[in-house]
């Protein structure tokens, strides 16, 4: 994409002519800073419900069966969303589709602070996974289309930095509202946080209708033909899939684990999400950059590599000093995030500009749905004793593992194409 092609597709422009600044980048980093928000405020909806996961499982007296499938239900619900929304998602511009989705999500959202009980939060949930779920689709979808394949990889990683800073500053503070008040509390402070970046997105983001110059014209069955019989989409499809069991079979479960084995009190599990964010919020810009300069596959592999380390350590972790086990999960939350930027910015990259938001909401779908199979997956292979203590969690390490080896050798097999 030239400089000409992306002045027509931001509707953002520069007053002064005379600025040493380029245009594009002003342009480009509101856009990047605009979406990163949105994604902040969807991803901390989602993570919450991890570290308030001990404090559920006592204020409800649930299993972890039943905890994993709370955290489920979210990308279950994602994950049908975002298969409905292949059919039409293309058909319209990019800011409007946005902007209706975070409108859904903030409801439901609220619905979730207002819930009573474990019911009800189960329905609020899948309310908000619904509508949460295709937003990040449909955010990197839009990266797809206005950064140049070139920048794509750094783009990525300035945009899923989000998740590092919902984990320095979402997930601290949410856990602090609910020592203080109630698990209730987080949810209406994001409800109210994000009813403000919503303001901020009508305002400011520029409409984008480029891809509807050759929107897709076919039929919805046609269209998911289309996906599945191509071998490339077919591969980036499996990559998301173990990818997702490589994560999160242990994600949802490592605060839990933290507090029954290593003896962490709920207040201190803000510190886990702190050191973790501060790390990749570097970490997952720098393998943007990385990747973009030494080819995505490369650093992918290499990150795959060094996540097996903590994946083990953290899944294995006798009680041990505070300290340790901090080093231990931020270890965990570098190799995670540096793995999925290469991934991503890759997958956005493996399918044409045409095709590319319906294809990114199925991608989404089947990850979202993978990623509540995975947690349902660890919730049934894990037990809890009456003292808290968690048990079998090295076994779902060993998945993880074992997706995270195989994930490497579907990487090599993905293409670049636009």
């Amino acid at each position: 994409m030239s400089e000409t092609d992306s002045s027509k597709t931001y509707s953002l422009t520069q007053d002064n002519p005379n600025s040493i600044v380029p245009p594009l980048v002003i342009r480009e980093g509101w856009l990047l800073f605009i979406l990163a928000a949105i994604q902040f405020t969807h991803i901390i909806d989602f993570v919450i419900m991890m570290p308030l996961g001990p404090q559920l499982m006592r204020v409800f007296d649930i299993s972890p069966k039943q905890f994993g499938l709370l955290v489920s239900a979210y990308t279950f619900a994602a994950a049908f969303s975002g298969f409905i929304s292949t059919f039409f998602i293309d058909k319209f511009d990019r800011k409007n589709a946005l902007l209706a989705l975070y409108v859904g999500f903030i409801v439901g959202t609220f619905c979730c602070a207002i819930a009573p009980n474990y019911q009800i939060l189960m329905l609020a949930r899948v309310l908000a996974g619904a509508f949460g779920g295709v937003i990040g689709a449909l955010v990197f979808s839009i990266i797809g289309d206005v950064v140049p394949e070139a920048r794509r990889g750094s783009a990525t990683g300035k945009v899923m930095a989000a998740f590092s800073a919902a984990s320095i500053i979402g997930i601290p503070v949410g856990l602090y509202l609910a020592s203080i008040s109630s698990w209730h509390a987080p949810f209406f402070g994001l409800a109210g946080l994000s009813v403000l970046v919503l303001f901020v997105a009508i305002k400011f983001l520029p409409t984008m209708r480029g891809h509807l110059t050759n929107a897709v014209k076919t039929k919805p069955v046609q269209l998911v033909l289309d996906i599945i019989t191509n071998r490339n989409l077919l591969w980036a499809l499996t990559l998301m899939i173990v990818l997702t069991l490589a994560g999160f079979t242990v994600v949802p479960f490592i605060s839990p684990y933290m507090v029954g084995n290593i003896g962490f009190a709920e207040t201190e599990l803000a510190f886990i999400y702190l050191c973790g964010g501060l790390a990749s919020v570097v970490t997952s810009q720098l393998a943007g950059k990385l990747a973009d300069k030494y080819g995505k596959q490369r650093v992918f592999i290499y990150s795959a590599l060094f996540s097996i380390i903590p994946i083990i350590l953290v899944t294995n972790m006798p009680r041990v000093p505070h300290y340790v086990a901090l080093i231990i999960t931020t270890s965990f939350f570098i190799g995670f995030g540096a793995r999925f930027v290469p991934a991503v910015s890759l997958l956005t990259s493996s399918v044409e500009k045409r095709l590319r938001g319906s294809f990114m909401s199925f991608q989404s779908s089947v990850q979202q749905l993978a990623s509540g199979l995975s947690a349902f997956l660890a919730g049934l292979i894990i037990q809890k004793t009456p003292t808290g203590e968690i048990l079998h969690f090295n076994t779902v390490g060993i998945i993880a593992c074992v997706a995270t080896v195989f994930c490497m050798f579907i990487i090599t097999r993905l293409k670049v194409v636009s």
